[in-house]
């Protein structure tokens, strides 16, 4: 079981452009992407988050249940659901802006318990920045490292949400000896300031970078650099691209028997090309369609 920890929200997405456009609400977040996008991989997974009491929260509900993730680990509440108004560059890049007070997933309360055969867990975007969720979900981080789960970070920073940024840099930092695998992405890693190398030092058996259509790089411990092109695609959007090739990362370690810190620096050349060609083959699908729609096993199969 792959545990994912983090916000279920909205996502107001335009359908044309202009500031007023029509927007259509699309089920999201980047941990729920994630959730979705591993269970869609075949990936035994379970959502760990608090979920709205609203109409949109039994949406997003019912899209888990429907792609096989296990609910068990859901708190419920009566605040409303968090919207995230996206717009989309020329490019297909999203930028968000957020309403977030008062909403039911930054409510958040650590679990006394994760499901049965939990053997990883991951956490990243908003709910790593929203109190008081945040102080719950960065426990849970510590506790399950401390129990010699492996853990994944993906930040995905959004800017908008930080009111301190040197402040969040330094709890970031603060995060890396409890993380096995940091992933983020370029321009994650250029807002942080920091570099693989630091950040490995830090902690983490590896970091993957991300870098667009350029493709994914990933750095270990032991000194090694490992790169694949991204591959060629007619983009509709990049919403949910990343936290697919989260859910593929995961998957693919899960898949190689590598869900720790020892067996990721066992990993070789031909292991790491082969787990990054399939994340991104993954991520590639994901921007080939509108909105946060990552593949099946059956649409990545050669």
């Amino acid at each position: 079981m792959i545990v994912v920890a983090g916000e279920a929200l909205i996502d107001l997405v335009p359908q044309g452009t202009g500031a007023l456009a029509a927007l259509t609400p699309a089920l999201g977040g980047g941990p729920y992407n994630t959730a979705v996008a591993l269970a869609r991989l075949g990936s035994p997974t379970a959502f760990c988050s608090r979920v709205s009491l609203d109409a949109f929260g039994e949406a997003l509900l019912e899209r888990l249940r429907a792609s096989g993730v296990d609910l068990s680990p859901v708190q419920r509440g009566p605040e409303p659901t968090t919207l995230a108004v996206a717009t989309v560059g020329a490019d297909g890049s999203a930028a968000y802006s957020f309403y977030v007070e008062g909403t039911a997933d930054r409510l958040f309360t650590a679990p006394a318990a994760l499901p049965s055969g939990t053997r990883a867990i991951s956490f990243g975007t908003c709910s790593l920045v929203l109190e008081p969720g945040a102080s719950a979900y960065e426990g849970l981080l510590r506790d399950a490292a401390a129990r010699g789960l492996f853990t994944a970070l993906d930040p995905n920073i959004r800017a908008g949400l930080i009111p301190d940024p040197d402040a969040y840099r330094a709890r970031f930092e603060s995060w890396l000896p409890s993380v096995t695998l940091l992933k983020l992405s370029a321009e994650d890693a250029e807002w942080l300031g920091g570099t693989p190398r630091e950040w490995l030092a830090a902690g983490p058996a590896a970091v993957v970078v991300t870098r667009g259509g350029d493709g994914l790089t990933a750095y270990t411990r032991d000194g090694g650099v490992y790169e694949v092109p991204g591959e060629r695609v007619e983009v509709a959007d990049t919403i949910g691209a990343g936290d697919t090739v989260n859910a593929a990362l995961l998957h693919g370690l899960a898949e190689r028997d590598a869900l720790g810190a020892r067996a990721v620096a066992e990993l070789g050349p031909r292991d790491w090309a082969g787990l990054l060609d399939f994340a991104a083959r993954a991520a590639a699908v994901t921007c080939s369609r509108p909105g946060a729609e990552p593949p099946y096993a059956h649409e990545l199969r050669p």
